[in-house]
């Protein structure tokens, strides 16, 4: 299949495309810059929002992997609302055009504060502009996708761990503050229970939602059980080697988050069985 991935040169972009490639499928890879993906990826550098007629600009995928989202990790900016009248507007000329399938990079920050296991129907609500935002358009998309015959499906991402200095979790921080020279992190109590994904797990369950259709609509990308943040967060100190102790206590959890909350992973295991 030949998949379009927007926002190919991000953090989880990059990744993810190496997944599809990997897998046998052609990608064409687009974002303002294109210098980290992969050279087997047919690469598009453009501002994807200025493109006329995209469908055809980018070859007529069979897919469109949306991954694009500015500010992913900065949940009160604005951008997650400026820009959703873009990103409609970009679905719907795939839709309209003839894309087959169309495939978004969601969040279970869509659901808002919520305990427990998450699956496709658990009500969302939302309460900041990166999960309103997120949510609204997995509306939308839904909503297109159904007017013009589209498949739908809409990848629900959990607690990415990767140790990569460039994204913006509690991973990569720690790891820039390794790298830094530093040998206290200060962190919150840690007591909260999440859903804790590896970086190349996350990448090899999206791209495995988009080389198959059977299984559509909302799909989390998870582990499918709870962690503690702190276990994790020792674990993956651990795991790295990196020499940098917690200073439990210096920040206060977010209100927004929950005690404990996971993805169900019913839809995820039955596609990585295939």
């Amino acid at each position: 299949m030949k998949i379009l991935v927007t926002g190919a040169n991000g953090y989880l972009g990059q990744g993810i495309v190496k997944a599809i490639l990997d897998s046998g499928h052609e990608v064409i890879a687009a974002d303002f810059k294109v210098d980290h993906v992969d050279d087997r990826a047919r690469k598009k550098a453009c501002n994807l929002f200025d493109v006329e007629s995209p469908y055809t600009f980018f070859g007529r995928p069979d897919v469109l992997l949306h991954l694009a989202w500015r500010d992913g990790f900065v949940h009160y900016s604005d951008a997650h609302i400026e820009d959703l009248p873009k990103h409609y507007a970009f679905i719907k000329a795939f839709a309209e055009a003839g894309c087959k399938r169309i495939a978004v990079m969601g969040s279970m920050h869509e659901i808002g504060f919520f305990e427990g296991s998450i699956d496709e129907h658990t009500p969302c609500n939302p309460t900041t502009p990166y999960g309103i935002g997120k949510n609204a358009f997995r509306e939308l998309t839904d909503m297109l996708c159904k007017k013009n015959g589209c498949v739908f499906q809409w990848m629900r991402g959990y607690y990415i761990v990767g140790n990569s200095k460039y994204g913006s979790s509690i991973f990569s921080k720690i790891t820039a503050a390794v790298e830094a020279g530093k040998k206290e992190f200060p962190f919150t109590l840690g007591q909260n229970q999440y859903d804790f994904i590896d970086y190349s797990d996350f990448c090899a369950q999206v791209a495995a939602v988009v080389g198959q259709n059977e299984v559509q609509g909302v799909i989390n990308i998870c582990s499918g059980k709870p962690e503690k943040l702190a276990d994790r967060v020792e674990r993956f100190i651990k795991e790295n080697n990196y020499n940098i102790k917690l200073q439990y206590g210096k920040f206060p959890d977010r209100p927004y988050d929950s005690k404990a909350v996971w993805g169900n992973d019913e839809k995820i295991k039955r596609i990585m069985k295939h």
